[in-house]
């Protein structure tokens, strides 16, 4: 302790003695040795100096000084002096006054007016500012004038050691391969120190480390890591922890110090080959697995990881390599052995093999290591399943004629049991492939019969499934694909390839070429079609047409002469004979029709119809049915003109007025009673125009004639309503021209809750009550009529 308080205390107060003993005696020493001094009695020559010289001549500083430095840090007692400032021009009469300004004026630095002393009034940091640009001026006491211009100076402050060494990035994490030879470059590290650099050897850092010996080193200057110790297995230990040192000074006594932590990982090389955890292995597997199917799985374990961890598996020797295969599972790395083809524990109930597992990615480094591969024996024992039957064929090819007789045999398919049992088998066919039952098939013996007749025409091909049982044990089943070809048989005529309809030129020369047929077969001879054409024997001498065979299997039909008219035949029918070459030929007769029709000069046929002769010259015929479509509009359009007009203008009856065979008018107001006469008027329904004779409608017309009736008498105005109503209901009854415009509405139920009961006449007339309507009266004047009329309609009624 009491080492390191003399080591500070030589630190701080070296530099103040240097400032002290350097930078004072610049001060005064200054204006001797400086260009800029004025020199002694200045002032009494520039008075003398005129205007235009001083004009000329550059006036000269009288006071200069060096640069100046201060301490950081720095705590006395007192303001610590930084410096003086002095000038030529002050005879020591405390006449000069010196002014301060700029960066800590007045609040860091503080001038002595009198005598130029500047002292630093806090502690500096440099690391915080590292110097200060301030302006010195030296005026006249008594007028503030100044005597020399302002001259700018700086003060420095002078670094000491107070900042340690900082590691900013770390802790840092590294790698580095395992088995690294010694000196291999693991990482760089770096350390900052915030003192100044150029002044000392405050930032001048050496690296150490203080843990992580001796598997690594450090280079004390340039802070690079590298391995120590060779071999280094990941296997064994695969993370460091080191501890990194900074210390300034140049790591001498007395330095500060920072550290780090680095955490360094080994990374895997492939050093390590596969080992299986056993030598000998042991899989049972039932004969009827399916293929693909896995029976087992063997593994190599490596130490290494990732991608050098990776091996594969193979199958090296054995009795078995042909039936079984082994691949690697990628997740787990296992060998997983698989059946490849059948087993059969008839034939072979047991299988050795020798499997290899081996690295994929093999690094040359280490290839002299030893091979990096392992081997082990797998025992593979097959054990008995009731298996399905066997069919002696994986599918079967039968073809039969389509004129086959039924129940005649296409063919036959066996099977047995591969099993030491030997089940019997039972045959049937898979409806579902013959939904028509065209063929059948012998459980015992797998004969397959036909049902239903074929006809290749239709089907060609049939494709039908066999199934195979064990009687024994009826899950045991197997299915197998039958196809049947059907053969040809010569059983189809031939027939024109399409409906012909020839056309022939009444200006064509003779051997002219009608028209080309063809024709078609359904049949499917080996050696292809070959038709014969010929006319019906009494058709051989035909006055008009000839045939003639062409080298395409086709049919020419030739004009034998000139001459032909639509007005002498319009058409002409050429039965023709198509015969094939089948065994037995077939043959049919097909008719060609041949229309005469006129053409221009170049053959183009224009006509072909008898009518186009009466046309008028220059007329054709699309244009003749234009101009009669035209006129027979004109007269539909006439006559719907007129009996519309007529429609309108005549009325339903003969009269012009209105006949008002019955009006229901419906008063909200119920009027003033038998005082009121003008409420309605009965002469409204009537029709004086009909009252001499009958009227006949015109918008019906009637079933019989008869003589009009002679009407009946006119009602007066205003008297019996029961009267007239009676008159006009005799009158539609006995006219049958009439429809019936009258209905009776029929109320069953007018409702419940009235204290004066139904008023309906309908309900009453049915009733076999006398009826009394005197008590109407009893409600007014307003009801008194209406029951004098209900009770003339009961007294006539009694009548």
């Amino acid at each position: 302790m009491p080492e390191r308080l003399t080591e500070m205390l030589m630190d701080t107060w070296t530099p103040l003695i240097i400032l002290w003993i350097t930078v004072l005696p610049s001060i005064y020493m200054a204006p001797m040795n400086q260009s800029q001094v004025l020199p002694s009695g200045s002032s009494t020559g520039l008075k003398r100096l005129n205007e235009e010289q001083r004009v000329l001549n550059r006036s000269k500083r009288g006071w200069v000084w060096n640069q100046m430095f201060v301490l950081e840090e720095f705590s006395g007692p007192e303001p610590i002096l930084v410096g003086r400032l002095h000038t030529d021009l002050d005879p020591g009469s405390s006449k000069i006054k010196y002014i301060l300004s700029g960066d800590g004026a007045g609040t860091i630095f503080v001038i002595n007016d009198k005598t130029g002393d500047i002292h630093a009034m806090k502690r500096l940091d440099r690391e915080e500012k590292a110097e200060y640009t301030l302006t010195a001026q030296a005026v006249d006491r008594d007028t503030n004038q100044p005597l020399e211009p302002p001259s700018e100076f700086i003060i420095k402050v002078q670094d000491i050691n107070d900042n340690a060494p900082e590691f900013v990035d770390g802790p840092y994490h590294a790698t580095v391969p395992e088995m690294s030879v010694v000196g291999t470059f693991v990482t760089k590290v770096t350390a900052t120190d915030a003192d100044d650099p150029v002044y000392g050897n405050s930032a001048k850092l050496v690296y150490s480390i203080l843990e992580g010996q001796p598997y690594f080193s450090i280079e004390p200057h340039t802070a690079i890591i590298k391995t120590a110790l060779p071999n280094m297995d990941r296997e064994a230990k695969e993370e460091y922890f080191v501890v990194i040192q900074a210390k300034d000074m140049g790591g001498h006594m007395g330095g500060l110090s920072g550290t780090t932590t680095v955490t360094i990982t080994l990374t895997d090389v492939n050093d390590n080959p596969p080992k299986f955890a056993q030598s000998l292995y042991h899989f049972s597997v039932m004969e009827d697995v399916a293929l693909g199917e896995p029976i087992g799985r063997v593994k190599a374990n490596d130490l290494d990881i990732g991608e050098n961890a990776k091996s594969s598996y193979d199958i090296i020797e054995g009795d078995g390599m042909d039936i079984f295969e082994i691949t690697t599972d990628a997740q787990t790395q296992d060998g997983i052995i698989r059946v490849r083809k059948p087993l059969d524990f008839e034939t072979k109930k047991s299988y050795t093999l020798k499997v290899e597992a081996a690295n994929v990615h093999i690094d040359p480094r280490f290839i002299s290591g030893g091979p990096f591969k392992d081997t082990a024996t797998v025992k593979i024992v097959v054990e008995d399943a009731d298996e399905p039957p066997v069919f002696s064929s994986p599918t079967y090819l039968l073809e039969v004629h389509e004129n086959a007789a039924l129940n005649s045999v296409l063919g036959q398919v066996t099977a047995h049991d591969p099993d030491v049992s030997s089940s019997p088998i039972r045959f049937s066919i898979d409806r579902h492939t013959d939904l028509e039952r065209q063929f059948n098939i012998n459980a015992e013996d797998g004969k397959i019969t036909l049902a239903t007749p074929l006809d290749r025409e239709t089907s060609m091909w049939h494709n039908i499934t066999i199934v195979a049982t064990e009687t024994r044990n009826h899950s045991q089943v197997s299915r197998v694909p039958v196809a049947i070809k059907v053969l040809d048989v010569n059983d189809n005529a031939p027939e024109f390839a399409s409906e012909h309809e020839a056309f022939l030129c009444e200006n064509g020369k003779p051997g002219q070429v009608i028209q080309i047929v063809s024709a078609v077969d359904k049949d499917d001879p080996k050696n292809g079609h070959y038709f014969l054409y010929s006319l019906l024997p009494e058709m051989v001498n035909n006055p008009n047409f000839t045939i003639k065979k062409n080298e395409d299997n086709t049919l020419s039909i030739l004009a034998k002469h000139s001459g032909f008219s639509r007005q002498k035949q319009e058409v002409y029918l050429l039965p023709i004979v198509i015969s094939d070459s089948g065994n037995p030929p077939m043959s049919s007769t097909s008719t060609l029709t041949i229309r005469v029709c006129g053409c221009s000069s170049d053959g183009i046929v224009q006509s072909c119809n008898v009518e186009a002769y009466v046309l008028p010259i220059g007329l054709s015929m699309g244009a003749l049915i234009a101009i009669l479509a035209c006129i027979i509009l004109l007269l539909v359009i006439v006559v719907l003109f007129v009996t519309l007009r007529r429609h309108k203008n005549e009325p339903l009856i003969i009269k012009d007025d209105e006949d008002v065979r019955e009006n229901i008018i419906r008063y909200d107001d119920e009027g003033g009673g038998e005082e009121d006469t003008e409420a309605f008027d009965i002469a409204t329904l009537q029709n004086p125009d009909g009252i001499n004779g009958f009227l006949p409608r015109k918008d019906i017309k009637p079933d019989l004639q008869f003589m009009p009736r002679q009407g009946l008498a006119p009602v007066p105005n205003g008297v019996d309503v029961d009267e007239f109503i009676n008159v006009r209901l005799h009158e539609a009854d006995n006219d049958p021209t009439a429809p019936p415009y009258d209905s009776i509405q029929i109320y069953g139920y007018e409702g419940k809750g009235s204290a004066a009961g139904s008023l309906s006449s309908l309900e009453s007339s049915a009733s076999d009550s006398d009826q009394n309507f005197d008590y109407l009266s009893e409600w007014g004047p307003r009801f008194k009529r209406l029951g004098e009329l209900y009770s003339v309609g009961e007294s006539d009624k009694e009548t």
